[in-house]
Formats: C-alpha cells, structure tokens, sequence
C-alpha cells in the first residue's frame, strides 16, 4: 500500500527525533576514533568539506586501532578475492536431489562472487566495517549497470535513522540525502518531477537539492515501499520516487546491542572512557613538555623592565613584586616540580586497554618471525571468541541479507534463475570465510577425534563409521567445492568396480588384497 507523503514525512521525523538521543554518544566515538568519518559537527547544518577534523585528537592508538579492527573483520569474515560463503540446500531439499541441488548452486556460488568481484562490494565492506567498530554499520545495495551489476554503497550511519521491528530487527531506514539537480534523474530514472525542479535544474544543474529517502515495511501486503520526497517552496511534501520493493535494499548490522535500543554499541563506545582518558593524559603531558622547551619566566614591575612589553613565544612573562633579595634579577625561570615517570606507565595500560577492546593484540606482530599455519588458525580462534555475540550478529545482520539481496538483484537482471528461496529451509548460506573455518575446526576435530577412536574399537565399532558421510561432512564445513568431490553415481560405481574385483580374486584363488575402507 502506498503511503502518503505526509505520512512518510512524519515517520521520517519521528525516527530522526529519536536517533538524537545517540548524537552525543556517536559524536564522542567519531571525534576521537574515526575523525575523518565525523559528520556530526555539523555536516548537515552546512559544515565545510575537507577541513581538518582531528585537531583534538592527541594520541592516535584508538585511530589507528579502528583501522585495523576493521581490516581485521574483514580478512576474517569477508576477505577479498575469496569466496567466503558457499550455498547449500536445506533440510526441505529431499536426500535424493541433495546432490543435484548442491551442484548447481555450487554454480549460482561462482556467479555471485565473479560479479562481487567487478564492484566496489570489497571498498564498501571497509567503509562498513569502520562505521561498524562504532556500533552501527549500513550499507545501501542497489542495481547497477552492465559494467557493474550491483552497486554496494557504505552510508555514514550519521546520515540514517532507523526502526526496528517487533523481533527487534531493523525494518525501515530513512536518510538524508543532498544531491545536485541535475543528476536527480540520474539516479532515479523514474522520479517525476516537479516544475520548480525542472527549472532548477535547467538554471542551476550544479544547485545541491535535499531529499528524504524513506524504505518502509508494508504490514499488510509484504515487501517495502520506498519513498524519495521532496520539499517544495511551498513546504508542502512530495513524492518523486516510489517503488514496491520485494526486499529491502539495506544492510543494517550492529555489533552488540541493548534491548529497548534501536543503534548498537561498538567497541568503541565500550572503551571511551579509556580513549578520552588517554587523549587528556597526552595532551597535559604535551603541554608539559612545553613548559619544559620553553619555560615560564617572572619579571620584575620596577619601572625599568616594562612586561607588558615582552614576547616569550611560546612561553609567558608573569609580573611579580620580587625575584628575591633586593628584588633579585629583572627575569629569571620560574621554578618547576621534577617529571614524574608515572604518566608513561599510565599511558601504557590505557593503551593496551584500548587495544585488547579493539583486538588488536590477536595476530602476531609483522616486525616477528613467520608464523605457523597452525598458529594462525588458533589466533583466530581466539579472534572469533574474542568477538563473542558480534560474529552471530554479523551473520545474521549482515552476510545473509547482503547475499539475498544480491542474489535477487542478479536474478532481476537475468544473470541466474534461482528458482528456490534462500530462507535457510531449501537454500542455507553458510559461511566458509577465516573466522567461519575456525570455528567450524572444533566441529571437525571432534568428529574425527570419534571416528578414530571408534576404528580402535574393534570391527563392530568401526562398522558404525560411515567414512563417506564424515567426508561430506568435513567438505562441506570447510567449504570444499562440489567439482572436487565425487557423486552418489560416482561412489556406487566405484563400489561396483571394487565389488568386481573382488569377485575376480576370489574366483582365481588369490587372496583378496587389502582395499580402501568405504
């Protein structure tokens, strides 16, 4: 059902009323960890683009920190170049057609990501992480061109409010939008527009319009309608764009959140208070250091020396009464207390705070000697407990909508013809990524731990192991591709040909050679 544009416009409103109560918060994380991805100061009120954002900022660990967090995600999670999901078929997908389902979505895998890798999906994935290790990361999935299906854009969450439906997952996302006129109909080849905008853009093409973008749940029918409006002259709200939409074109992932809140909380905001400490700490300390460069000097107010005549830059003259007996010299230092060497033991501590917060101390250093496979692949472990509650998120917020979305905008276009439903009953995605393989090594071991044990049973324990099952099952947590495994067909025929030659060594009177267990 199309909405009003009043009743768009109010929604909208209401939402971003509400996305306040997080400036402050969201505004502190930005202006100490991500200064350069600030638009809370004032952006929207027509801040200056490109200038200087991290003049406050006097020590750069949590900087620095976020950058490689965010990196570090996305080599765990979605590393690029890689395929880091694999689509399988669910538990509706009968035994018989498990094979053949899983083989031609092994195809519909490769298509996705020899796309994936002809957009700027792996760009836009950093930008998200970066947003992310503040609490909130979204993402903006629209269909492209020929020469870049699917467009992946990373949206400032500064700029988007958001709802939450009664599952608490995130339905409706509405966002501010400047856009120079004359590429209005370039972005919306559908929008109708107004006279008033015509003109503008015949007169002033380079004229920068504000818009509302507004994607909201439809209750009753399904799907989500999504409103571009605009405000005339007149003040009056209207429609240019809408469109009926079967998924939603947003990515909204929280790292952890509060039930009742809408917006999550990062890393960041767990260690703020570490990350302002820090940088107070650093700039009294700087400013120490200063005194000590420069030095403070007092001056004698006889009548001969005039203070108010000196310039010590960047020290300071303090007119004083006396400098000592008989008023002591005209100018001398001003007496200091020694250093102490505590603040760099302060410093220390907060900044492995910052770093633990941030996991940045869970891969070896580059300036160490090489590391062991395996012990990569236990430090990320230990990355993936470390991210807790985070890494189920992320798979359920983020992988899997992105993927749906994907999927449907390459089967809109043509480019796949996916006549199942990726709902995790007859199409699963399952993660194959670093972090994924990490977790699912435990798994791994422990079946293999029990087949192992189970051979040293004795025969009637080794005769409940079935090794092809445990193959399948160990291919298909590692992400094994179907074309390097073989078929039911294939196994049977093998058994056939085994079977035979068997049969062939007895009838000859030779003793059966020992064969490969089945």
């Amino acid at each position: 059902m199309r909405l009003s544009a009043e009743h768009v416009n109010k929604r909208y409103h209401t939402a971003w009323t509400r996305k306040e109560n997080w400036r402050t918060l969201y505004e502190q994380c930005y202006q100490y960890a991500l200064p350069q991805r600030n638009l809370y100061d004032g952006y929207w009120e027509g801040g200056i683009p490109g200038r200087v954002k991290n003049l406050q900022v006097f020590d750069s660990t949590a900087v620095h920190g976020v950058q490689r967090f965010a990196n570090r995600i996305q080599a765990g999670l979605f590393p690029p170049d890689k395929e880091w999901m694999v689509l399988q078929p669910g538990t509706e997908i009968p035994e018989e057609a498990q094979d053949e389902v899983r083989e031609g979505l092994q195809n519909y895998t490769d298509k996705f990501f020899s796309i994936i890798k002809q957009t700027s999906f792996d760009l836009a994935m950093g930008e998200f992480l970066l947003d992310l290790s503040i609490g909130t990361g979204v993402m903006l999935i629209q269909p492209g061109d020929d020469l870049e299906p699917i467009r992946f854009q990373a949206i400032p969450q500064a700029l988007v409010a958001l709802e939450e439906g009664p599952q608490g997952t995130v339905e409706n996302v509405f966002r501010k939008m400047r856009v120079a006129a004359e590429n209005i109909q370039q972005i919306w080849n559908d929008a109708e527009l107004p006279d008033t905008l015509q003109r503008l853009i015949e007169d002033k093409p380079q004229e920068m319009v504000t818009l509302t973008e507004s994607t909201i749940l439809d209750v009753n029918e399904g799907g989500y309608g999504y409103y571009v409006c605009y405000k005339t002259e007149n003040e009056d709200d209207m429609i240019l764009v809408y469109r009926k939409l079967k998924l939603s074109p947003w990515v909204v992932s929280r790292y952890s959140k509060v039930s009742g809140e809408i917006m999550g909380r990062g890393p960041i905001t767990q260690c703020l208070g570490d990350i302002l400490t820090l940088n107070k700490a650093v700039e009294l300390l700087l400013k120490n250091a200063s005194l000590n460069i420069s030095g403070i000097f007092t001056a004698v107010d006889d009548g001969v020396l005039n203070p108010q005549s000196i310039r010590i830059v960047p020290g300071a003259v303090i007119p004083v009464a006396s400098n000592g007996g008989a008023r002591g010299p005209s100018l001398q230092p001003l007496p200091r207390a020694s250093d102490i060497q505590l603040t760099q033991i302060v410093l220390q501590d907060l900044r492995m705070a910052i770093k633990q917060t941030l996991m940045d101390d869970s891969l070896p250093s580059d300036a160490m000697s090489a590391r062991s496979a395996t012990e990569i692949v236990e430090r990320m472990k230990l990355l993936s407990v470390n991210m807790g509650s985070a890494f189920g998120r992320l798979i359920r917020e983020c992988m899997i909508p992105l993927v749906r979305r994907s999927m449907q905008i390459m089967d809109e276009r043509g480019l796949i013809n996916l006549p199942l439903r990726i709902n995790g009953l007859e199409v699963k995605i399952t993660p194959v990524s670093p972090l994924a393989k990490a977790q699912n090594l435990d798994d791994i071991q422990d079946v293999m731990q029990w087949a192992q044990i189970s051979t040293q049973m004795g025969p009637v324990a080794a005769a409940t192991v079935k090794q092809d099952a445990i193959a399948d099952y160990v291919a298909n947590k590692l992400g094994v591709p179907n074309s390097l495994r073989t078929s039911d067909e294939e196994r049977q025929e093998l058994e056939q040909q085994i079977g035979q030659m068997l049969q062939q060594q007895q009838q000859q009177g030779m003793p059966p050679e020992e064969m490969p267990p089945q």
